[in-house]
């Protein structure tokens, strides 16, 4: 083979190897006499340098100094471009190359193949006759002719193009023009028809799709959707690619039942705010026969000297918009009934942290409303380990009003101070505290079915002593030829707070507290600062661990606790509510256990000795050997009761995902009440992966609000997944829905990163 070196101006230093090449040396040992290559890098050139150009073939003859013809496996090379062909023709003057028969060229890592191509190599423009295309970023097609306007622009004539990697891709775009604008991620086909499987499927005059991963301004997939509520629900998005801290959706969306709806998202950031903005306009309503809408705000912002600010405000125009309007809808999913409507200053530096705020709720039936806090300041200091002194205090007034009629509003001022000196190691620990609980009450409203002599100015102040304490052993076990690390930690927590009347004291943001494992070492067994509790009991619990010596992963833990009451609870949410006369609570017990073959479990059990009864349990297994094998069962249960309004649960619940053949896999979910001997949630669906594309389709049965006899509505609906791999995806909730359903599951996988053009060098 003959090589031609040109001439070439000055300013570009010419290299020839005049001796064997050396072994690339780079930091490390030799291994078996072989030295580590660092890896293929790119060195651009310096600005107003240019590259060498080399010409090789079987045959070369010269024409002057500027002009060479190669014939036989010819070439002409730069540092990011190769053109070759069965013959070729070069013009240093010009910089011209002309090729034919065979013709391939590569451009960092792009690759154009044809019978004839004719490119001026520096600039990187030209064209080439009916050739066949394929881009390292993704994408390859075929046309009647393309031209390379500069390196970041191409466009075909008369040609295809898809995103599909397989030699017989199953989509691709037919258009009479296509253009590529790699600068701006984008690509435009003129007059196009998108084919599946040979398919036409869809035809636009004007047809924008991304070259890669990145946002780009354009139509989105349709999202298709089918209700009971709404009908047949088309919506069809536009999006706008405002700035790289900016977007806008727009979103028209028919519906058969109820009409066409808009719909704007609008979203925003930068380093000091961030924030969104989503509306949602009816103008009538086919079944309501009124207009309806959805606002939902939100907005932090930075104010400098650790000052912040936000709001948060969402509305819909009526009681059962999200059971009508939100089934199929492309950005809120699932049923909401309280709106909250919000707006505060935050301060954080040190130990100081403060909110001040105004706080409303719209809420919707059958909610009960919550209380708003119009205005609300709080301030909190904490302070750890100052001479081993834990310390700190909460002050707090809210001002509270409720848009329930007849009843209780007023003001509240309230300061929690507390001190704890923790006693730690890694054996031990012994942590006592001190905590003063000070409020008062200015009524301005009294409900009318407060007692005769319900108080307008209340006044309390309850103290609250507890000592918690606990030990840790370990020691090393051997199970089944593995090596763990046993625990066993017992722990005591003490709570005594005296007795204060308070039933005449409102009840503004207070509640019964759940009764678990993660509530049981509390000082208050109510949440909120309406109530406090008075106690007198010790709470004993034990937890032994089994973890991996090697990798530290933890494969058992046992828990039981119990409570013992040296003295009854007297304080009570409510007026005339019975008090508690065991002289201990219900036993918790607790399991968790992750073994081998991807086998794990869950169990947490409320058990009543004395009367030998079973208050709650939840029983969870799960299951899943390899990727895309998942298969979970639970139940729970709980027993009715009457004071506490709790009503009667027996539900087992089944969830799985698992392949059915090698591309097709199976997803589902059944929510059955053993007691009411009815379904009360249901998926079932499949999703199909294939090399070019994937599909997925499931029918919903879903939780839709509360009907009129006081029975739960429910809902059916059709969820849809097609996604063209390399193109788009259309999806309207799908595959959220089955993220949600299936504790587990995993998606499709992400798409490989676009490879080096180094990894098929010619």
């Amino acid at each position: 083979m003959l090589v031609a070196l040109l001439a070439l101006p000055a300013s570009v230093p010419l290299v020839a190897f005049s001796q064997p090449l050396e072994p690339v040396i780079s930091a490390g040992a030799p291994i078996s006499g072989l030295t580590l290559a660092p890896q293929l890098e790119e060195h651009p050139l310096s600005p107003g340098q240019g590259t060498a150009r080399f010409v090789l073939g079987d045959q070369v003859e010269a024409q002057g100094e500027q002009e060479v013809t190669v014939s036989g496996s010819a070439e002409v090379r730069t540092s990011t471009t190769v053109i070759k062909g069965d013959r070729l023709h070069y013009d240093a003057t010009t910089d011209q190359a002309d090729a034919y028969g065979n013709v391939r060229i590569i451009n960092k890592g792009n690759t154009f193949s044809g019978p004839e191509a004719h490119l001026k190599v520096k600039a990187n423009e030209g064209y080439m006759l009916s050739p066949s295309y394929r881009f390292i970023a993704g994408g390859s097609g075929s046309a009647q002719r393309i031209d390379v306007l500069d390196p970041e622009r191409t466009v075909i004539t008369r040609g295809t193009y898809t995103g599909c990697p397989c030699s017989q891709p199953a989509w691709n775009i037919k258009a009479s023009r296509v253009e590529f604008d790699k600068a701006n991620n984008l690509g435009v086909a003129r007059n196009g028809v998108l084919f599946f499987q040979q398919v036409p499927l869809f035809a636009s005059p004007y047809l924008s799709f991304p070259l890669s991963n990145q946002r780009v301004s354009g139509l989105l997939p349709p999202v298709v959707a089918l209700g009971s509520t709404a009908g047949v629900d088309a919506t069809l998005p536009y999006y706008f690619n405002i700035a790289p801290n900016r977007d806008l959706t727009l979103y028209p969306r028919y519906m058969s039942r109820r009409g066409m709806q808009l719909g704007a998202d609008y979203r925003y950031l930068s380093p000091t705010y961030s924030g969104s903005l989503n509306v949602e306009y009816l103008p009538h309503d086919e079944v309501m026969q009124s207009r309806r809408y959805a606002i939902h705000a939100q907005h932090a912002q930075e104010l400098g000297n650790s000052l912040g600010a936000y709001f948060n405000y969402n509305r819909v125009s009526d009681n059962t918009y999200p059971e009508d309007l939100t089934a199929g809808n492309m950005f809120m999913n699932g049923m909401q009934l309280l709106y909250q409507q919000e707006a505060g200053l935050t301060y954080n530096r040190g130990p100081w942290s403060a909110l001040a705020r105004v706080q409303r709720w719209q809420t919707l039936p059958p909610s009960a409303a919550p209380y708003g806090r119009e205005p609300e300041l709080d301030v909190k200091y904490e302070r750890y380990d100052a001479y081993g002194f834990d310390f700190g205090a909460q002050a707090n007034y809210s001002r509270f009003k409720i848009t329930t009629a007849d009843l209780t509003e007023g003001d509240r001022v309230f300061l929690k101070p507390y001190l704890s000196y923790p006693l730690l190691s890694s054996a031990y620990f012994i942590v006592p505290k001190l905590q003063y609980h000070l409020a008062a009450y200015n009524l301005n409203t009294i409900a009318s079915t407060a007692s005769a002599s319900q108080p307008r100015h209340i006044n309390t102040a309850i103290p609250t002593l507890s000592l918690d304490s606990g030990l840790i052993f370990e020691r090393p076990v051997r199970f089944f030829g593995k090596e763990y690390i046993q625990t066993l930690e017992p722990r005591l927590y003490y709570v005594y707070t005296p007795y204060r009347e308070q039933s005449f004291m409102p009840l503004f943001d207070s509640a019964e507290s759940d009764f678990g494992l993660a509530e049981i070492y509390t000082e208050n067994s109510f949440v909120g600062n309406d109530r406090i509790a008075d106690a007198n009991r010790l709470t004993a619990g034990i937890t032994t661990r089994f973890t991996d010596s090697v990798t530290g992963d933890e494969r058992a833990r046992l828990v039981a606790a119990q409570q013992y009451y040296f003295q009854q609870q007297r304080v009570a949410l409510l007026p005339n509510q019975p008090n508690m006369r065991a002289n201990h609570s219900d036993l918790l017990l607790g399991a968790a256990f992750k073994l081998g073959a991807g086998f794990s479990s869950e169990t947490a059990v409320q058990f009543n000795a004395d009367d030998n009864e079973l208050i709650r349990s939840n029983l969870g297994f799960g299951w899943s050997p390899a990727d895309r094998k998942v298969f979970n069962l639970a139940y729970r249960y709980t027993r009715a009761n009457p004071t506490l309004n709790y009503q009667p649960i027996k539900q087992a619940v089944i969830s799985a995902q698992w392949p059915l053949s090698r591309r097709l896999y199976g997803v589902g979910r059944l929510n059955y009440g053993l007691d009411s001997h009815r379904v009360v949630d249901s998926l079932l669906g499949f999703q199909y992966d294939a090399d070019c594309w994937a599909f997925g389709l499931a029918i919903q049965r879903f939780a839709n609000g509360i009907d009129p006899s006081g029975a739960n509505a429910t809902g059916t609906r059709v969820l849809a997944q097609l996604e063209f791999k390399g193109l788009s995806r259309i999806d309207n909730g799908l595959i959220e829905q089955l993220r949600a359903s299936v504790p587990g599951y995993v998606g499709l996988p992400p798409p490989l990163p676009p490879p080096s053009r180094f990894s098929n060098y010619e």
